[in-house]
């Protein structure tokens, strides 16, 4: 792997950067308090190209490599986990469940408006009762003449009132156990398909989060994406690819702790000398720059296996693992930098320490990466 950014690459990153800087910090408070979506930043972000960066030209996108994407995911979360998640979900889940495994006309039907966001897309796989045991499922879908009829609904869906498209997960053949699922691109205006209220949450408060209700929604039968019965294979797959933006999210969270909390060490004065001084500050900071360059690499090798066309499904289990895990404690040392201060919502730090709980929950918790890591070691 050569270590060096493409120019390309650098680019990308640098326009995200200013980007961030210039449209995302500000604001930033506000959204999170009142958990309101931004719509016109995805917008400017949708009009940069941004939200289908990584699919071919004929569908609108720019065709980028992977490690721009997580590097665009960094950039975006350095100050709004939020809006990097939205970014990370409709490209990856949605968008990405189509890329990969619809037919033709699917795509063609649907990548269009999905890379260009003009229609946001949600992905629907964990329910009250079934979240990383998907042998629990609910929702069912049944073939009636032209149609499949789905019943059921989902939990804790992504961009669930604000989406328009979505990929869902349901069962066709409950005797098949995760063999008899199957996964269906529906539309949110399809009677009897009905959103929740909007979920109160730790943290991503200003990403859309929702229940999704389904009674009797009539699909198209070519609306199944893939083979019948292979949805969760091919879900697995997905997966794949989610947690790679999971990880760069993660990434750029630390980022965000460490860069506030060595600005406030320098500023901060005690005992007569700006704290940077101590030496258990610069321990600390040390071991979070440590961690945070160690989560990135993970994070960059994973997505390079995937540009490569190799095998990646460990390493993006891996850096996702140790990306959220350690950011966890980077942004729990922030706070303790800056004290008093790291306590209040002004400061930034309490907040990419809320936002950050969901990157070890997200596209598979860390007790699952940790299997799948587990599994691969003892084959």
């Amino acid at each position: 792997m050569n270590f060096e950014l493409t120019e390309d690459q650098k680019m990308i990153r640098d326009m995200v950067r200013d980007f961030a800087k210039k449209y995302v910090e500000p604001g930033i408070l506000d959204r999170d308090a009142s958990m309101e979506f931004p719509h016109d930043l995805v917008a400017q972000l949708a009009d940069q190209g941004l939200m289908g960066m990584v699919y071919p030209e004929e569908y609108g996108g720019a065709g980028v490599d992977t490690i721009s994407f997580a590097l665009a995911i960094e950039e975006l979360a350095r100050y709004d986990g939020s809006l990097a998640l939205t970014v990370a979900s409709h490209t990856s889940l949605c968008t990405g469940h189509i890329a990969q495994f619809g037919s033709k006309e699917l795509k063609d039907k649907y990548m269009p408006d999905l890379v260009s966001a003009t229609k946001l897309g949600g992905w629907g796989l964990t329910e009250a009762g079934s979240g990383s045991d998907a042998s629990g499922m609910k929702t069912t879908a049944v073939l009636d003449g032209d149609h499949w009829i789905i019943n059921g609904g989902k939990l804790f869906i992504t961009q669930g009132s604000v989406g328009k498209t979505f990929v869902i997960l349901a069962v066709t053949d409950r005797s098949l156990g995760n063999k008899g699922i199957s996964a269906f691109v529906l539309e949110s205006d399809m009677p009897g398909f009905s959103v929740g209220e909007k979920m109160d949450k730790l943290g991503m408060r200003s990403s859309d989060t929702r229940e999704l209700v389904f009674e009797n929604v009539k699909v198209p039968k070519e609306n199944l994406v893939g083979e019948l019965n292979h949805g969760f294979i091919d879900t697995m797959k997905v997966l794949e690819g989610g947690r790679i933006g999971i990880g760069a999210l993660a990434v750029g969270l630390a980022r965000g702790a460490l860069e506030d909390s060595i600005t406030h060490a320098k500023e901060r004065v005690q005992f007569g000398k700006p704290i940077s001084k101590l030496q258990a500050i610069q321990f600390k900071i040390a071991e979070m720059a440590t961690d945070l360059e160690g989560a990135r690499l993970l994070v960059h090798q994973a997505a390079y296996l995937k540009d490569q066309g190799k095998s990646f499904g460990v390493e993006a289990s891996t850096a996702k693992y140790h990306a959220s895990e350690v950011g966890m404690k980077i942004c729990s040392d922030g706070i303790q930098i800056l004290g008093g201060y790291g306590y209040m919502e002004e400061y930034h730090v309490e907040r990419y320490y809320r936002d950050m709980k969901l990157c070890e929950i997200g596209e598979g918790t860390s007790e699952v990466q940790k299997m799948v890591i587990a599994k691969s070691m003892l084959k």
